[in-house]
């Protein structure tokens, strides 16, 4: 699982010289199976199966993340320090930043 800011991409070049293949968006089924959370709710806890967690360098561009909670009308606010702390996370760069609108 890949927590990154909510205007960050996946780098599918990144992703593949990270994990070695290509990443790969799930059905909502699936979804629900592996994390006990629907899609528009889905957060780094409270997993239904042991996922690994990395959360993307996008995230310390900012002092605090409102990761979802679990359901589509719930989030946690806290700083991206201690959301990677409370999942365990592996800190990578993935992503890539939307453009600048000028």
């Amino acid at each position: 699982m890949i927590v990154a800011s909510g205007d960050a991409r996946i780098d599918n070049r990144k992703i593949r010289d990270t994990f070695g293949g290509k990443a790969k968006m799930l059905d909502a089924e699936t979804v629900m199976e592996l994390t006990s959370h629907p899609v528009g709710g889905v957060c780094p806890f409270g997993l239904a199966t042991n996922l690994p967690v990395y959360c993307d360098e996008s995230l310390h561009a900012y002092d605090e993340v409102l990761p979802a909670a679990g359901s589509s009308n719930s989030a946690v606010r806290l700083s991206p320090k201690r959301l990677a702390e409370l999942v365990n996370a592996e800190w990578m760069d993935v992503c890539k930043l939307p453009e600048s609108v000028e």
